[in-house]
């Protein structure tokens, strides 16, 4: 029994302008007679959750905070850690429209640098009012000029999938431990896959597990029962940054997000009325809407189209990320078997952009950021919930969206094409074959697969023949929901090497351990 099975049936219990350098309060002295001093000082605003970047490209990135009340968010940049060096952009103001969070926009930083960040709070009524600072880190994309002097390898990790299955943060266990190991791979960014709150996934305090110990969960009230609010989403994405590991993690590495579906609930599309007893909303749109929003408050996302997810990120001239949505424009779960079917995942809009872009694209490579995988049969009870459907004939479905791309790109030359994804709960390497495969008009390509950073274990999952993909690599759990006190938790790492090109890729368990490794040279 997969894991979406076990869920289906109930089982898974602003601007750049340099400014002044603000410091806060002033002497006791220089007050008007009023509280003690002690009592001054909690009247100051206060940075909740710790700090965030994000979208981090050669010039620009964005920075994340929240406060525990109405105030003005600061951003202090510099070259140095002790930020003598540092400009001061004004952000926006941090009110209960947005549930006290804000993001900044840095604009003409230097690229290829290792950059230091400090944001601060100010108070709306008296300026003087300052919070504590909270310090971050974040390096920029290297310059795209050829023989550019800030010219350096690229590493990166990716995985996804937190919290879900009923494992949540264990203090007992070290919390998100694996943050820690993603850490010391010293990555420029973090690629997170999908599913970074489970808001369908409540927790108990306590798990019995298979060896009779007991798996303790902290619990907050919003994730004490699935998420149908705006205020019951906002509190998942709270949730995680509750765990040390992560904001730590977050304040030295800048991240790329995109969604998947439990950020709403499980395996959801556009129009789909929910038949599940714990929800009395039964709208996903309306349940989409308020999850959206939630995320795009709660993450360092910038968007040049209101609310639109897909985007391509430049990383100098090494890479370039497609960032992917397969799930706003996904038609309904069905048998997936149309032979007439256009689009399925990525909608006309998205596709055509992906076209266009990824024959634009003048990088090394081209990492397809999907949050979904391709081969992979995803069953959702007696439907498809992913692009396979195991018939291993030519395309059907969603596997024709699939098939015009890579025919597409095949066409137009688009080379060095990887494909990264997480989702499944394992971990595996996979080669695309069109010697081996029924649809064969399209150039070899690698598809990577990597997470849960810390939900249950589930695969490994049955490929699909369609587009002849080969296992080079699996490493899956025992059984079905494997608690993360067991292990089975895994990410992925991404190098390329500035001066040759060549992509390498490492996948990682919990605490760090490489499993595989894959080196790939470039095609010119």
């Amino acid at each position: 029994m997969d894991r979406r099975t076990m869920l289906r049936g109930g089982l898974a219990a602003a601007g750049g302008t340099a400014l002044a350098l603000i410091t806060g309060g002033g002497t006791a002295s220089a007050r008007p007679p009023g509280p003690a001093p002690a009592l001054l000082r909690r009247s100051r605003p206060r940075l909740t959750h710790g700090v965030q970047s994000g979208d981090v490209t050669a010039r620009e990135a964005v920075v994340w905070a929240r406060s525990d009340r109405p105030a003005r968010m600061l951003v202090e940049v510099g070259l140095r850690p002790d930020l003598r060096d540092a400009r001061t952009v004004r952000g926006p103001l941090l009110t209960p429209h947005t549930d006290l969070t804000g993001k900044t926009l840095l604009r003409g930083l230097p690229s290829g640098a290792e950059l230091h960040y400090r944001v601060r709070l100010t108070g709306l009524d008296d300026h003087r009012d300052v919070s504590e600072p909270v310090a971050g880190r974040l390096r920029t994309a290297p310059g795209h000029a050829p023989g550019h002097r800030d010219r350096r390898d690229v590493r990166f990790v990716w995985s996804g999938d937190l919290a879900g299955q009923g494992w949540g943060i264990n203090p007992g266990l070290g919390g998100y431990r694996i943050f820690r190991a993603m850490s010391s791979t010293d990555p420029d960014f973090f690629l997170c896959s999908g599913d970074l709150v489970y808001a369908d996934g409540p927790l108990t305090e306590t798990v019995e597990l298979p060896d009779g110990r007991t798996w303790r969960n902290l619990v907050t009230p919003e994730k004490s029962a699935v998420a149908q609010t705006l205020a019951e989403y906002r509190g998942q994405f709270r949730y995680n940054l509750e765990d040390a590991n992560l904001r730590a993690f977050n304040a030295h590495v800048p991240m790329l997000y995109q969604w998947d579906d439990h950020e709403t609930v499980n395996n959801w599309y556009p129009g789909e009325i929910l038949d599940l007893p714990q929800y009395t909303e039964k709208r996903v749109d309306v349940l989409a809407a308020r999850a959206r929003r939630a995320m795009f408050e709660y993450t360092p996302v910038r968007t040049t189209r209101p609310g639109r997810l897909y985007r391509k990120i430049s990383y100098g001239p090494l890479l370039d990320v497609f960032m992917l949505d397969m799930r706003s424009y996904k038609n309904p779960n069905d048998a997936n078997d149309s032979p007439r079917q256009r689009h399925g995942l990525l909608g006309a809009d998205q596709s055509a952009w992906l076209k266009r872009e990824l024959r634009r694209s003048k990088a090394t490579w081209k990492v397809i950021a999907a949050d979904l995988p391709i081969g992979l049969i995803v069953p959702d009870g007696t439907a498809q919930e992913g692009a396979a459907q195991g018939d291993d004939g030519v395309p059907l479905g969603r596997e024709r969206e699939i098939a015009d791309l890579l025919s597409y790109a095949k066409r137009h030359r688009v080379r060095n094409m990887v494909w990264l994804t997480a989702d499944v709960h394992y971990t595996a390497a996979h080669y695309y074959d069109p010697g081996k495969a029924a649809f064969s008009d399209f150039d070899p390509f690698w598809e990577f697969v990597s997470g849960p950073l810390n939900a249950g274990g589930f695969g490994p999952n049955a490929l699909d023949g369609t587009f002849g993909p080969q296992p080079a690599f699996v490493k899956a759990p025992p059984r079905a929901n494997t608690s993360p006190a067991e292990g089975y938790q895994f990410f992925g790492e991404v190098e390329i090497d500035a001066y040759g090109g060549t992509l390498t890729v490492r996948l990682r368990d919990i605490d760090g351990g490489v499993l595989y490794t894959k080196a790939l040279t470039p095609r010119r």
